[in-house]
């Protein structure tokens, strides 16, 4: 990508604003050397990289990545026998501790949602848990050599710590004699060259002895080591000396550790800054309410409600653009009222974007394609150090531009032609977007000459856009109009401006009529254009109450079968159970009679056989059989309108329209269906209707009744309110059954739902849900 093309569409702004949410310096060094890439496999890794990132950001919402030092340069110089600080050890500490926080939060994310990229990356990590320990054990976060570093430190610090509380009796109580006032310039003990002091005015300098540190700026007092405690000084000082050694061994042991891990260690920094870089680019994309665009390598764009990244996104306006599939060039025509320029720099800038793996504000579904080179030239090119005007310096980029055009190539021309006479500038603008088609590149120009109204109409590649005016407000709106050329609103601003009427009728006149008539023709064109996206919205409206009144069909014809099941699989058990009874009561009869007869010698009376013949017969299963009605043998011919019984349903419905010669399509409750002639009965023809006035009926966004009603969460009156209009909905609807859904709780709720429902008129029975339907969380109602 040339450098020039990155500063003209403002990718450095995008850089800083995505440096804004790195962890480290190591990632904000990624972020600012950021470059779209022109490989197709890589652009296409990076956006993974980054969807990947945004989906762990997105459900865990914060990162364990805080504590990332740069480190690489204290690990080379351990390597080269230099001794490391304490707080460069501390940072190594910290880095290792992130390194080993953010393997193990990666595995517990992949365990529930797969991010192969991620936990690649992180499983490569080597755990350096003896790092970590050895320097967190001997140096605290601040970078203070602890005294549990070593047993000798610590019995140094000990001995410090006495020798001062020594030294410190020794000048209090000098400088709380009753000469101190007089001689001392202040009853304070000090330190001058690491010793301890008390400043003692000029004149009085002979009263103590000892050595001189130091001196005030007037000159008035010295600070003076009394000579009684110049020994004890002398024996601190060499257990400084000491423990300073003792210090520096400790660092050097701990920098060699670090030695033997510097590989190990390199490669932490390595990952870390890849991680970091990735989780920026996931913040930046939440911020900017940004998707994942798929990428395509065949010239193909795609954005769905894109906006401009650096416009506020309270203020942008989203737009819909499309090229490389039924043309490849866009041409915006109209005056330069705004909306055009910052068109140009949201295709440009997404393109950047999605080239440098990141994600483009615009909706999910959009596509955006890999191109080899970015073309642009936008904005005011007037060159004072080389004495050029705007035309000339607009006409030296053009000229790199069609030196270096092919077909992997996206240009953007800002204002084609301009800076120059109008005749002559169309002109040169025809040609020049001619001969970039003809190279095969993705063109989008803007352009204010009105000759370039009719260029898209007699090319088949290319298509004329403008950008949408208020002249109410004398604004532009930023919305772009596709397939709309631009018009002059000069006319209709200068009369909301107060301009005098004749005076805008005269130079109405000085138009010609053929000027006047393509002006009407894309006035026209844009009142079409308003009114085919509003018509698309209700027809948009229309569609997912479709899909929805059609998922809750299938759920519930699902419903029935899977009962018809299981009331067969009943029946069965049932009638199993009855039969084994029966055979058991009559193995007990058969027995009985044998025992009368070998005990009676086959004397057996008339009354006993009766009675054994009866409770044979009582056992036998009396199981009621329901025949299934034949269908009605009169000769009524069926005919819309005309109420039937399905008799394979056992249902009422009404004849809608013969499908076929020996089949109907039937309305049975909310359900069409096709039934044959055959399976129905007629109950009775359609009602004449005396034909009135008909009134307006409206179907609002609530006009879909669901199977189900939610209650959790809801107050208790309003739960019954929802509960009593939801049941004369279903009602309306026609429902046979219906759910609700008011959770297991306390138990408030669900019984004062199901009282309510015990003494309605059209319900026939209620029951807790099956295991399967939510259990005594949800009650199921049943209307007569």
């Amino acid at each position: 990508m040339q450098e020039r093309v990155l500063k003209t569409l403002e990718f450095d702004k995008i850089k800083a604003q995505l440096s804004e949410h790195v962890y480290s310096s190591l990632g904000r060094d990624k972020a600012e050397q950021l470059v779209p890439s022109t490989n197709y496999e890589e652009v296409v890794q990076w956006q993974a990289e980054t969807d990947e990132a945004a989906k762990v950001y997105r459900m865990r919402g914060s990162i364990p990545l805080d504590g990332i030092h740069d480190i690489r340069a204290h690990v080379r110089r351990s390597s080269i026998g230099g001794m490391l600080s304490p707080l460069e050890l501390v940072h190594i500490a910290s880095t290792v501790h992130v390194s080993r926080q953010m393997k193990r939060f990666m595995e517990e994310f992949h365990a529930e949602e797969a991010v192969p990229i991620l936990y690649t990356l992180t499983s490569s990590i080597v755990v350096l848990n003896e790092v970590e320990e050895q320097i967190k054990m001997a140096i605290d976060e601040q970078g203070v050599v602890l005294d549990s570093a070593s047993d000798t430190l610590r019995t140094l610090r000990n001995q410090l710590r006495r020798n001062e509380s020594r030294v410190r009796e020794k000048l209090e109580s000098m400088i709380r004699s009753s000469n101190a006032q007089k001689m001392l310039s202040d009853s304070i003990i000090t330190i001058r060259n690491d010793r301890f002091v008390i400043p003692v005015k000029q004149e009085y300098r002979g009263n103590y002895g000892g050595i001189v540190h130091d001196q005030s700026a007037s000159g008035q007092t010295l600070f003076i080591e009394p000579q009684v405690v110049v020994t004890l000084n002398n024996e601190l000082q060499a257990i400084r000396v000491k423990e300073q050694q003792e210090i520096d061994r400790i660092l050097l042991q701990l920098t060699g550790i670090v030695a033997q891990f510097e590989e190990e260690l390199l490669h932490i920094v390595s990952i870390l800054t890849e991680l970091d870089f990735m989780f920026a680019k996931a913040k930046y994309a939440h911020r900017l309410k940004a998707t994942k665009p798929t990428i395509n390598n065949e010239g193909r764009i795609a954005l769905l409600k894109a906006k401009h990244p650096l416009i506020p996104q309270d203020v942008v306006v989203a737009n819909d653009v499309a090229l490389g599939e039924t043309y490849t060039s866009i041409v915006i025509t109209g005056p330069n009222t705004g909306g055009k320029t910052v068109t140009l720099k949201t295709v440009g800038l997404c393109t950047l974007m999605a080239q440098a793996g990141l994600q483009i504000p615009a909706l999910d579904g959009s596509e955006m394609a890999v191109f080899k080179a970015v073309y642009a030239d936008i904005g005011d090119e007037q060159s004072i150090e080389q004495s050029l005007s705007t035309f000339s310096s607009h006409m030296v980029n053009i000229v790199k531009i069609l030196e270096e055009v092919d077909q992997s190539s996206l240009v953007l021309f800002d204002e084609l032609g301009a800076g120059t006479d109008p005749q002559e500038g169309a002109a040169l603008a025809i040609s020049i977007l001619d001969e970039v088609n003809s190279r095969g590149a993705r063109v989008i120009a803007t352009t204010h000459y009105p000759e370039l109204k009719a260029y898209g109409y007699n090319r088949k590649e290319v298509i004329n856009a403008s950008v949408e005016f208020d002249v109410e407000t004398l604004s532009p709106t930023y919305r772009l109009l596709i397939g709309v050329p631009g018009r002059s609103n000069a006319f209709e601003i200068s009369k909301r401006l107060g301009l005098n009427k004749s005076v805008i009728d005269v130079a109405r006149s000085h138009v010609s009529a053929e000027t006047n008539k393509i002006e009407n023709m894309i006035s026209s064109l844009e009142e079409s254009r308003r009114q085919a996206e509003k018509n698309q919205e209700e027809a948009n409206d229309y569609l997912k109450q479709a899909e929805m009144l059609h998922k809750d069909l299938q759920k519930q014809v699902m419903e029935y079968y899977e009962k018809k099941d299981s009331l067969q699989e009943k029946a069965k058990l049932e009638a199993k159970q009855i039969v084994e009874n029966a055979k058991k009561e009559a193995e007990e009869v058969i027995s009985e009679l044998r025992k009368m007869q070998l005990e009676k010698h086959a004397e057996v009376k008339e009354h006993e056989l009766i009675d054994a013949r009866k409770r044979l017969e009582d056992a036998t299963p009396q199981i009621a059989i329901k025949k299934d009605k034949l269908p009605s043998k009169t000769n009524h011919a069926f005919q819309s309108g005309d109420e039937v019984k399905v008799l394979t349903f056992d249902q009422k419905g009404q004849l809608l329209e013969r499908v076929s010669d020996k089949e109907w399509q039937v309305q049975i409750g909310i359900m069409k269906m096709k039934v044959k002639e055959k399976d129905l009965e007629f109950i009775k023809a359609p009602k004449v209707v005396v034909e009135t006035k008909p009134l307006a009926t409206i179907k609002g966004k609530d006009y879909h009744v669901s199977l189900e009603l939610d209650l959790r969460g809801e107050r208790f009156e309003n739960a019954l309110a929802r509960v009593e209009k939801y049941i004369d909905d279903s009602l309306l609807a026609g429902y046979p059954r219906v759910s609700i859904i008011h959770g297991k709780g306390t138990g408030a709720l669900r019984t004062g739902v199901q009282e309510y429902l015990k003494n309605h008129r059209s319900v026939k029975k209620i029951r807790f849900g099956d295991a399967g339907e939510g259990g005594s969380g949800v009650t199921v109602v049943e209307f007569k």
